[in-house]
């Protein structure tokens, strides 16, 4: 008989937490699982191999829609892949963006938090500097 996991043993083994594997039953990334004759939820391995799956592409930040879309491909094994890459190209340019805005945004912090020598806070110059600041362009 194959192995059988209750939704706590297959929160155990993918590391995922039970809230989060009954959401994605809800949303229908993971199918509804068997149930037992008293009702508890019963998953097969499979179902942990989708869980894990799911698991690493959210560690990776792909969106849920991705994974779904990804998923779907998955099921039809003979597709071209250019689908899938797709989808890794467009995510990997949006974490390349958010990688040079986080640069920015160091620099910016870098700027504020050295410009500060005063004694009190009505010469700090961080607050002066965040006081002036209006969507990227000093206050005249």
């Amino acid at each position: 008989m194959a192995q059988r996991f209750t939704i706590g043993r297959l929160a155990a083994h993918s590391g995922c937490k039970v809230p989060t594997i009954r959401y994605y039953e809800q949303i229908g990334l993971m199918a509804p699982p068997d149930r037992s004759e008293g009702n508890q939820r019963l998953y097969d391995a499979a179902a942990l191999q989708r869980l894990a799956f799911i698991r690493h592409a959210r560690d990776l930040g792909f969106t849920l829609d991705d994974i779904r879309d990804l998923l779907t491909l998955s099921e039809s094994p003979d597709l071209p892949c250019a689908a899938a890459d797709a989808i890794a190209r467009r995510h990997l340019s949006a974490v390349r963006d958010r990688i040079e805005s986080l640069r920015r945004l160091e620099g910016e912090l870098e700027k504020i938090a050295t410009a500060c020598q005063s004694d009190t806070v009505r010469e700090c110059r961080v607050i002066e500097m965040l006081g002036r600041e209006v969507k990227g362009s000093a206050v005249p």
